[in-house]
């Protein structure tokens, strides 16, 4: 396997009673998923999709990445949440968060539609304005009609067809949307854009290892072939008898944090000691945050970058209040080659650590704080992954939503929808006068 769970540092928090307790929870978690009979059984797509994915699109996604990366200087990904979070997840692992000044074999790519902000708009407009930038564009939604995504889709096509001319300006647009429904799908075909598709089956936060993120993926260089291989084991390894699930990585992550939350531990705060980890971390805080934030119930997903953060939110995790846990990335093979050189003046006094790789400094200070926070009353879960490779990646991700899935379902709750989500958008849309919600304004209003 490529990753391991490693709950020494659990001990003291978690019993092998509390493991006997929760083991017939386990068991009927993992059957109703696998049987397709627990809560939103309709979006079970990613169980199988590193199996099951189409082989043809998959072939289409590739060719597209080809001339994409031959003919423009900027690829800019229009999408929100599962529609942004997991491809520049994997690029940043896999790259760097620098991979735009580094690569000079892909182009650079951005990432919009993800926010409403006018000054982040007007930088990258105004980025790819430049005469001497070719331009190409993804969007990404289901529907076609979310805020974000659609206002800056408008900005982008606009500008594409007064840089191109609207024939050519086809040439530059790639549409991930549904199968056969929706505005944007109509609208699509219509305008002659290259279209690939949002699984009716797979949820946004479960879609990275589609067309919604492998397109994306794809242009920035990384073998998708190595991912989806990576996933295939992780979803042929993890299909265990879940009576045996202390053997199963994502079963037993699945049992102990939701036990962790049992005895009073609310926040659960995943910790990267790379900063090629940070967008890894957000994309993880979405597949937890929105699978299982519902019904008053759920862990709150958090996450630093260490040794970074220990210079400020270390204090707290330290000693602030006791409702934390920590699950803590650990990449057992790096592949970095900083070495610490000798300084004859010693001017620092760290000369102890001349000759030594950073790498295991680095790995020095995480065992360090595990014993720290541990003696701290916080507990911390481990999850080692062999290597930073796509196959390594692939497993990880496929890893997280099996566990997530089946944590969702120790807790009670609909892993696979997200009702929550839809309030904000209510109360926007009636603020800014969208014609059907004419009541709500006033009351809002009033309120304010």
């Amino acid at each position: 396997m490529r990753i391991e769970v490693d709950g020494r540092f659990t001990g003291k928090f978690v019993s092998e009673k509390d493991f006997t307790g929760i083991a017939p929870e386990v068991r009927k978690a993992v059957e109703s998923l696998r049987a397709g009979t627990g809560k939103g059984s309709s979006m079970l797509g990613w169980l199988t999709l590193p199996r099951d994915y189409d082989r043809e699109e998959f072939a289409r996604i590739k060719a597209a990445a080809d001339r994409i990366r031959k003919n423009c200087d900027i690829f800019v990904v229009i999408g929100i949440g599962g529609s942004y979070l997991g491809s520049r997840a994997v690029i940043e692992f896999l790259r760097s968060p620098r991979h735009n000044e580094l690569d000079s074999g892909s182009p650079a790519i951005y990432f919009s539609g993800c926010n409403i902000s006018g000054s982040d708009l007007d930088e990258l407009l105004e980025l790819c304005s430049r005469k001497d930038k070719d331009v190409s564009i993804n969007v990404i939604s289901k529907s076609g009609t979310t805020t974000e995504t659609a206002v800056d889709f408008r900005c982008f096509r606009a500008l594409l067809e007064k840089k191109y001319g609207k024939r050519r300006a086809k040439e530059h647009i790639f549409v991930t949307t549904d199968r056969v429904r929706g505005t944007l799908k109509k609208f699509a075909d219509e305008a002659g854009y290259e279209t690939f598709v949002v699984p009716d089956d797979v949820g946004g936060r479960y879609s990275v290892l589609s067309a919604v993120g492998l397109l994306p993926i794809a242009v920035s260089g990384i073998d998708i072939d190595k991912l989806m291989r990576g996933a295939r084991a992780a979803m042929r390894e993890l299909d265990t008898d879940p009576d045996d699930f202390m053997n199963n990585p994502a079963y037993y992550y699945a049992a102990v944090r939701n036990l962790l939350l049992r005895s009073g531990k609310s926040v659960e705060v995943f910790v990267g000691y790379e900063p090629f980890e940070l967008m890894f971390s957000e994309w993880w805080k979405q597949l937890f945050g929105e699978s299982e934030g519902k019904d008053g119930k759920g862990l709150y997903p958090a996450s630093v970058n260490f040794t970074t953060d220990l210079h400020s939110l270390g204090q707290y995790i330290q000693d602030g209040q006791r409702t934390l846990f920590e699950t803590v990335l650990e990449i057992v093979k790096p592949d970095s080659r900083a070495k610490i050189p000798n300084d004859p003046a010693n001017i620092d006094g760290l000369n102890f650590l001349s000759g030594k790789m950073l790498t295991e400094v680095n790995r020095t200070a995480m065992k360090g704080t595990l014993l720290a926070h541990e003696d701290g009353g916080v507990p911390g879960i481990v999850l080692k992954l062999a290597d930073r490779s796509e196959l390594s990646l692939g497993y990880m991700i496929y890893f997280f939503e099996l566990a997530c899935a089946v944590s969702g379902y120790l807790l009670g709750v609909n892993p696979f929808d997200q009702p929550g989500v839809e309030a904000y958008k209510k109360n926007m849309f009636a603020l800014l006068g969208k014609p059907g919600y004419e009541d709500l304004t006033d009351k809002l209003r009033s309120r304010l």
